[in-house]
């Protein structure tokens, strides 16, 4: 073959590795990766269906054209992935001052409600949780509670890995009363057959939780999640999905 064909065929093959990976790349742009933890209702691993915030979720990445890649850890290992690895995605991540920065904001998914949860016979009231500041509470590990607990005065914390464990600490005295997520904790009861064994309180902290990600989502990434949420909001689908689980 003569020198001027080589040279025509190696710009060929040249400019079809480059479109090949620029394809690649492309298609790796329609999947992002997400992590999150089994926290059913909301999230649930391994199951028949998928919990609540995850079928959000789903829905707002079917409308932005995007496949979804969900990896489940430990929770506070999930928010260190999301803070430190690019294109990461996380939830139900509650929004917090001292998150506002490791993050970007990237999509509202539910109001969600925090509430104390004692046994009927427990030294914990919670009728005067002002007044139970020297109690062990149980909660889950790198969770949002956390602060809140701590700007209501409790200091006795007692972090457990998972909500199994919360709830084993609880039953097995190692905390007066834990502190979590409204539907979480019933959820929990519920599957075990205890509902009636505990109270729970009135709500203590209203938040949002939501969809954050990495902080090299730029404005314009941002908005198009917000603005996508923003419509499964308006059209009706945010509330049909937490209808369909028993959340609405």
């Amino acid at each position: 073959m003569k020198r001027r064909q080589l040279l025509q065929l190696g710009t060929a093959l040249t400019g079809l590795a480059s479109c090949a990976g620029a394809f690649s790349q492309a298609e790796t742009r329609k999947v992002l990766r997400i992590v999150t933890s089994h926290l059913p209702p909301w999230v649930i691993e391994g199951g028949t269906e998928a919990g609540a915030a995850q079928a959000l979720v789903v829905e707002l990445l079917r409308r932005l054209q995007m496949q979804p890649d969900i990896e489940y850890v430990p929770w506070l290992r999930a928010q260190h992935l999301t803070a430190t690895r690019p294109r990461t995605a996380i939830f139900p991540l509650t929004r917090q001052p001292k998150r506002e920065t490791l993050f970007r904001w990237l999509a509202p998914l539910y109001e969600e409600n925090y509430i104390f949860l004692t046994g009927h016979h427990s030294r914990f009231d919670i009728n005067r949780i002002g007044e139970m500041k020297s109690s062990r509470i149980a909660l889950l590990r790198g969770g949002a509670q956390i602060s809140m607990l701590q700007e209501l005065g409790y200091r006795r914390l007692v972090e457990a890995s998972s909500i199994e464990e919360v709830h084993r600490f609880l039953l097995g005295g190692m905390a007066d009363a834990s502190f979590g997520e409204r539907n979480i904790i019933a959820n929990s009861l519920r599957t075990r057959g205890q509902i009636d064994d505990f109270v729970i309180s009135a709500p203590v902290r209203t938040t949002t939780a939501w969809l954050a990600g990495s902080r090299d989502f730029d404005d314009g990434q941002v908005s198009q999640f917000e603005s996508s949420m923003a419509d499964m909001m308006a059209d009706g689908t945010q509330k049909r999905i937490l209808k369909k689980h028993g959340l609405a």
